[in-house]
This record gives C-alpha cells, sequence and structure tokens, in this order.
C-alpha cells in the first residue's frame, strides 16, 4: 500500500468503549480498511460523514453505526484526504457551490419565482380549456340560485340586444338576476349576466346595449379567467369556486380586471356597436349620469357597483361619444315595447327568486 493512501488512525468501533489504534488504508475500489493489532474493520466510503475538526485532529463518524468514531491527525497524505468525506458547514450543494454562490442562487430563484406567481393570471388565464372554463362556470354560478328572470317578451328583447353586439355564430348567454345591484358582469364559460338594479338604472336600451357589449367583449377577449385567477388565485383551479350564491356573487361582483383588459372590451364594444349601427351615445350618457351621481371623476373611481373596477366614466364617456358618427341617424336597438318588457321582466317573472343575503 502506498504511503499517500494509509495514514495512522485510532477508532471507537460502536460496541464498546475500548480505543483501537492501526491504519486507515483506501482500497482503491471504494472502501476503508481499519486494520490494528487487536481489531479489523471494512466499510464503504459512502458510509463516512464528516464530524468535526479537533486540534490536529480530525473526527469522522459511520451513518450505519452511529457511536463509531474515526480519528485522523490533521496532516493527512494527499492521496488519502481526496477520499474522505469533506467539511460541510451548510449542507451538501451549498458547500460544494459556496456560500455566496448559493445566496445569489437562491436569490435569482426566489424572484423567479415570485415573478411567476404575479404574472401567473396573465398567461394561464386565456390558456385554459374552454371545457374546464365551462365547468368553473356551472360551478361558481349554476342557475344562481333560481335568481334568473325570465318571460317571454323580456327574453325576446334580452336575445335582440345580444344579437346586435355579439355577432357570433355561438352566442355568449346572458340573463338578467334578481338583483338590485347596478353592476353586470362577465362569467366563465361565456356567460354575462346583467343585475336587475342596473336595468332599471339604464334610461335607454343604447344604455344597456353599451354595457353588454362590454362584458361581452371581456368573454370575447378571454379576460375572464385572468381576473379570476387574480381575484381568487390557483384555489378554483385546484379546489373548485364555493358553490354559495351569495359569496359567488359578491365575489364576481367585486372581480377587477387590468386597465388594458377594460380598455380592450370597450374596444371591442364601439366596434360592435358601430357594425350593428346603435348608437354609443346612450353609452355616453351612462357614464356621464353614474359619474355625477357617484362623484366619479378622471382621477377617482367611483366605489360603487360596475363602475368601481372599470377606469374612470368620464374617460369612457369621451371615448364612446367621440366613436358616434357625424349627423348619423341612429335606429332605435329596442322598440319602447321590448325595453319596457326588459325592464319589468323580473318584476313579472312569477318564479323568480328574491335575492337575500341568507
Amino acid at each position: 500500500m502506498e504511503d499517500a493512501f494509509q495514514t495512522a488512525a485510532q477508532w471507537y468501533d460502536g460496541t464498546n468503549a475500548v480505543r483501537h489504534s492501526g491504519t486507515l488504508s483506501w482500497d482503491g475500489r471504494g472502501g476503508f480498511t481499519l486494520a490494528g493489532p487487536e481489531a479489523r474493520e471494512e466499510f464503504d466510503a459512502a458510509d463516512l460523514r464528516y464530524g468535526e475538526i479537533r486540534p490536529d485532529q480530525r473526527v469522522y463518524h459511520r451513518a450505519s453505526v452511529p457511536d463509531f468514531r474515526l480519528i485522523l491527525p490533521e496532516d493527512i497524505p494527499a492521496g488519502l484526504a481526496a477520499q474522505l468525506p469533506a467539511k460541510s458547514d451548510y449542507g451538501a450543494w451549498v458547500d460544494r457551490l459556496g456560500l455566496g454562490k448559493a445566496v445569489a442562487i437562491f436569490g435569482v430563484a426566489s424572484a423567479a419565482a415570485v415573478a411567476l406567481f404575479l404574472t401567473a393570471p396573465d398567461w394561464l388565464g386565456p390558456r385554459i380549456p374552454p371545457s374546464w372554463e365551462r365547468q368553473i362556470g356551472e360551478a361558481m354560478v349554476g342557475d344562481f340560485g333560481g335568481r334568473i328572470c325570465h318571460t317571454p317578451a323580456g327574453d325576446a328583447a334580452l336575445a335582440k340586444l345580444l344579437a346586435k353586439v355579439d355577432p357570433a355564430e355561438e352566442k355568449v348567454r346572458v340573463g338578467v338576476a334578481n338583483m338590485g345591484m347596478v353592476n353586470a358582469v362577465a362569467l366563465p364559460g361565456g356567460q354575462v349576466m346583467l343585475f336587475d338594479g342596473l336595468i332599471q338604472q339604464a334610461d335607454s336600451p343604447e344604455e344597456l346595449a353599451g354595457v353588454l357589449a362590454h362584458e361581452v367583449g371581456h368573454v370575447r377577449e378571454r379576460h375572464v379567467m385572468t381576473a379570476l385567477l387574480r381575484q381568487f388565485g390557483l384555489s378554483i383551479l385546484l379546489a373548485g369556486a364555493d358553490s354559495g350564491v351569495t359569496n359567488s356573487v359578491f365575489g364576481l361582483a367585486a372581480m377587477g380586471y387590468s386597465r388594458d383588459a377594460e380598455r380592450e372590451a370597450d374596444d371591442y364594444a364601439r366596434a360592435r356597436m358601430a357594425e350593428s349601427d346603435i348608437s354609443p351615445i346612450g353609452a355616453a350618457e351612462f357614464f356621464e349620469r353614474m359619474a355625477e351621481r357617484h362623484g366619479d371623476s378622471a382621477d377617482a373611481p367611483a366605489m360603487v357597483g360596475w363602475l368601481a373596477s372599470h377606469p374612470s366614466s368620464g374617460e369612457r364617456a369621451k371615448a364612446y361619444r367621440a366613436a358616434a358618427k357625424e349627423d348619423a341617424d341612429y335606429p332605435p336597438v329596442l322598440t319602447e315595447k321590448e325595453f319596457a318588457a326588459l325592464q319589468s321582466m323580473c318584476a313579472q317573472d312569477p318564479d323568480v327568486e328574491e335575492f337575500g343575503f341568507f
């Protein structure tokens, strides 16, 4: 045995308090041999663990024999030292890299994880399969607990209004909820809900056309899942949404889109209204009236109802007014009778459930 691969050693075999003296030798095949006048042991190098440094000594342990201790001199031949486990201060991979590099890698990984978490709704939302989105929508909303209003005349008026702002062959599903909130929401799975409180606030069918077209725009631009993920996190995908109607309604009503998403939905609405020859002045007047009523301004969006999660009403009113054709003679989007049927459908539906908190 070359001197470079062996050294003097003392050891306790882990079974008694007898200290043995002899030599430690590397066998060249992944194992060590301890040999002395009264004892001999062989074990794999992988079984050896670094222990500690004492004055002029190094101490090692064996994973398979808890009380085993191997005591070597500080001055170990280079060939043998290369086969012994290195000193470990922080853990195997940290010691291999060095503390500075490990901290830097951890910092970069943490920043990447935070960035991934913060941006996940934007890139994950549009990629959720439509079949998943429909299931989530049904779980969250269902039939709104029987609060969807229906009358033959009201349903026909609503279908006519939808056809004007949603020219796609497969239409968005739209309903009127028997709730007094001044709100409208785009829901997962290609659904839009207008709340009766909003319909009662409208002075013309063109105002409702603007609101409905905007919510359809959110559906067509696939903003809904992005907003839901931002609002509720991945829990809606992993555990399903809360099926309680009250919780779902308020959660959806509070759901906010980014300003860019709101502008995209408004762009969609104005484009569809222009194609269907619907006056955008009605939508502009709606925003102006809401802004005046709720103190909305360009710098201070109103904190109520449909306006709470949208850009300022003043900004939107200007955009809708600017979209109007000069000297255009727009036909009414609904007749007076159809508009009245739409506004009275919740009051006229004998089977619709009243909204309550409990």
